[in-house]
């Protein structure tokens, strides 16, 4: 499926963070908001990572695919807690040199490889993966359904789905609906629910965390650690655009405390 002009712009954007992302300042903030330094994309906290072996059974020699991987996090950091061997893959160039560095950088235990390509048109055989994860990456993509598919697809008969994703609070209309849409991913908009879109897309859900207030708290933090490197973010964004991103986050913490914006971590197999 053609990506559309605003998933391009999208996926200039990120670019640019990855870029950005490697930066002393941002790095510092991402320790303070995440418990990482990475140069993430994702709301993924390090208490939320750490869970994720468990949740999707990995050990050594488990093979783990992680879509939407941007530079690494939180992929590398399981795979190097769990020893599990991990295929990265996203469209970003950018994320993906930054990742495999890393990766070299921090001598995981099993094999890493990286692979541009798209969500939704995974260039590897049926039944390739024992488990899948992807890190708030669906409420940044319009195709959410083309994504559960490919997944579908490339999981073992008795493999594991595990993914956080930021949505809206179904029933918004009116003045609640625009807050939610101006403060949450782009993409965060979705007529059909992830309850529904999992079944639909041949999943069995196992497990539904609600993360709503992991991701306030986190938001709280950005904000905070935002707020307290001013002097070094208004010389690498500008002025202008230091205001914008600390009122967005302003927004996006309000929206989330009033039940507009909420964030959960699914577990599934296939059916």
């Amino acid at each position: 499926m053609p990506i559309s002009q605003a998933e391009q712009v999208k996926r200039e954007n990120f670019e640019e963070t990855y870029h950005q992302g490697q930066s002393a300042v941002l790095r510092s903030i991402e320790r303070a908001v995440c418990g990482c330094e990475f140069g993430g994309t994702s709301w993924m906290t390090r208490t939320e990572a750490d869970q994720l072996p468990h949740l999707l059974h990995l050990k050594a020699g488990v093979q783990l695919l992680d879509i939407g991987a941007g530079s690494g996090w939180p992929g590398l950091h399981v795979a190097n807690n769990s020893g599990c061997n991990i295929t990265l893959v996203d469209l970003p160039i950018t994320g993906l040199k930054i990742a495999a560095e890393r990766a070299i950088e921090d001598r995981l235990p099993g094999t890493c490889w990286t692979v541009l390509a798209s969500a939704t048109d995974l260039p590897f055989g049926d039944a390739s993966f024992d488990a899948i994860s992807h890190s708030d990456v669906l409420c940044c993509l319009i195709d959410k359904r083309g994504v559960l598919d490919a997944c579908r697809v490339v999981i073992r008969p008795q493999g594991r789905l595990a993914f956080s994703v930021i949505y809206l609070a179904p029933g918004l209309t009116g003045a609640d609906h625009e807050r939610a849409v101006a403060s949450a991913p782009d993409f965060a908009d979705s007529e059909t629910s992830y309850l529904d879109l999992l079944g639909e897309t041949g999943w069995q859900i196992l497990e539904e965390q609600d993360l709503s207030g992991n991701m306030a708290d986190t938001c709280a933090r950005q904000l905070s650690a935002d707020e307290a490197e001013r002097d070094e973010l208004t010389i690498m964004l500008g002025e202008a655009e230091y205001e914008e991103r600390v009122e967005h986050w302003r927004n996006e913490l309000a929206a989330i405390k009033d039940g507009l914006i909420r964030r959960s971590l699914f577990v599934a197999i296939p059916k």
